[in-house]
């Protein structure tokens, strides 16, 4: 009777810390953006050269990036100017006429939100105004690059936030930054914010809102495999490393970021279903620690990565300090995220 007792008390126990901290939602809930960009419906009424526009909600990013190959620079600038949401959100599309695409996009919103993301030199790679909005942007030359990494943030980003002043090497945008910086040479880092993230504290993203992510993250990185950049390497912040551990089998990423992470889905690295190297890393003030990595009623988001049990390859994190400050220029976190990235570590 005393055993039963205290295994109810620990079931009590996980509900109550799961229900303060498992999802990252306001209480009124985040509808998660999903499906093809705004303007898909004018995109399929039409045709080119009597042939029909691939369907954005079902071409692959390999048919979307052969049907480009076929027509010439007349063709893509018509699309170009007639459809820049559809072209600059369509994976698989040349990149070039994805960034310029998007930047018609974001002129085309009119929004003052937005506006510094059409200026001159910027990379975005993907925009959707839908929502909160959601934004990819690329630092470094990704058509050249001999090594690709993936930013995947957690709660409270998207593309309202995206160029809002932040403390540096922070939000995506930051993050980036600083790991293209770190790399150097002829590695491209892509900020992406492709998914609904959480905002503020609630049980209703325990999973739907990772699970839309995973399927936008997959497909993303399916376009850049469709437009021949090398496999990236995924980097996933807080609740992005619950997208990233989703997706995990349906990409093709050469190696697994994890930091700040409240778990990724899966009792350990091989229940991951990937074939990529998974790195864990946490700082010694991170309040994530504090989040019990426990899974009672179908909530809470498995195995502390970092722990020995969940069989992830430890990235040193004991100068990092809070909860973001895993791209702070000297930290020894960045110098071993720059050499994941390059390439560089076995």
């Amino acid at each position: 009777m005393r055993r039963f007792g205290r295994t109810t008390a620990a079931a009590a126990l996980a509900v109550a810390v799961v229900a303060g901290t498992a999802g990252w939602a306001s209480a009124d809930g985040q509808s998660a953006v999903t499906g093809p960009p705004p303007g898909t419906a004018a995109w399929r009424a039409e045709a080119v050269g009597g042939r029909p526009l691939p369907d954005p909600a079902s071409a692959t990013p390999r048919e979307v990036a052969r049907f480009f190959a076929g027509l010439d620079e007349t063709g893509r600038r018509e699309l170009l100017r007639s459809h820049p949401l559809v072209v600059g959100n369509l994976d698989g599309a040349p990149l070039s006429l994805r960034y310029e695409a998007n930047r018609l996009a974001v002129l085309a919103t009119g929004e003052a939100r937005y506006a510094s993301l059409a200026s001159p030199g910027r990379r975005i790679l993907a925009f959707d105004p839908r929502g909160r909005g959601q934004v990819a942007e690329v630092f470094g030359d990704l058509e050249r690059a001999g090594h690709v990494a993936v930013v995947v943030p957690g709660s409270d980003n998207d593309a309202t936030s995206h160029d809002a002043p932040r403390a540096a090497a922070t939000g995506p945008a930051g993050m980036a930054r600083a790991l293209r910086t770190a790399a150097g040479g002829d590695t491209a880092v892509i900020a992406w914010t492709g998914y609904t993230t959480p905002v503020g504290v609630g049980l209703d993203a325990a999973e739907r809102l990772a699970e839309a992510g995973a399927v936008r993250l997959a497909r993303f990185t399916a376009g850049l495999d469709a437009v021949g950049a090398p496999d990236p390497a995924l980097f996933c912040h807080s609740y992005g490393s619950v997208v990233c551990g989703l997706a995990a089998r349906h990409t093709d990423a050469a190696d697994i970021v994890v930091f700040g992470s409240p778990g990724m889905r899966a009792d350990d690295a091989a229940g991951l279903g990937t074939g990529a190297r998974v790195w864990a890393a946490r700082g010694p003030s991170d309040w994530i620690a504090n989040v019990p990595n426990v899974e009672f009623a179908g909530l809470g988001h498995g195995t502390d990565p970092t722990s020995p049990a969940f069989g992830a390859r430890r990235v040193p994190a004991g100068d990092v300090k809070g909860h973001t400050g895993y791209f702070a220029p000297g930290t020894r976190s960045l110098a071993a995220f720059a050499a994941i990235a390059k390439g560089e570590v076995r």
